[in-house]
């Protein structure tokens, strides 16, 4: 079985977008950033919920989201983002090495793919392409882009 799972920071709003890039934009280009987990497992589906909530998520500062669909809404854009297979990723290790050490977790954990989600809000007149290359990595990530609801970006 395959299941989404999107973390976004409860209290904190959608930022200046240049302070991500290295040439500044006109017009007041905001983003917001979650993390999007996928998992692959057998088993029990609610030991694997409750492992995933208890290991990466702090239910007081942060929102959860299950699901395919995405976890924000009124984006321009949305660049996806992660390690390519075979690059060190550190964030999965840990979460690896901590399911490796649950006695009895109820399920299998298969795989584990960690997406960043940079929603980036009121971009009409910037291409995505800008911040594929201030933020992107071609020999360590691979990326998609995903555009939002009447976007043409």
């Amino acid at each position: 079985m395959r299941e989404f799972f999107e973390i976004s920071d409860r209290f904190i709003e959608a930022a200046d977008a240049n302070e991500l890039l290295y040439e500044p934009l006109d017009g007041g280009v905001t983003f917001r950033r979650t993390r999007r987990y996928e998992v692959e497992f057998d088993g029990d589906k609610p030991a694997m919920e409750a492992f995933i909530k208890k290991t990466l998520l702090d239910e007081i500062s942060q929102e959860f989201h299950e699901g395919e669909d995405m976890a924000l809404d009124g984006f321009s854009f949305v660049l996806e983002y992660g390690m390519r297979p075979g690059a060190l990723d550190l964030e999965k290790e840990a979460i690896l090495n901590y399911y490796r050490g649950t006695e009895k977790p109820g399920f299998e954990l298969k795989d584990l793919k960690i997406r960043q989600q940079l929603y980036v809000f009121d971009a009409k007149a910037v291409h995505s392409d800008r911040f594929i290359r201030d933020i992107c990595n071609g020999a360590i990530h691979n990326w998609s882009v995903i555009q939002g609801a009447n976007e043409d970006v």
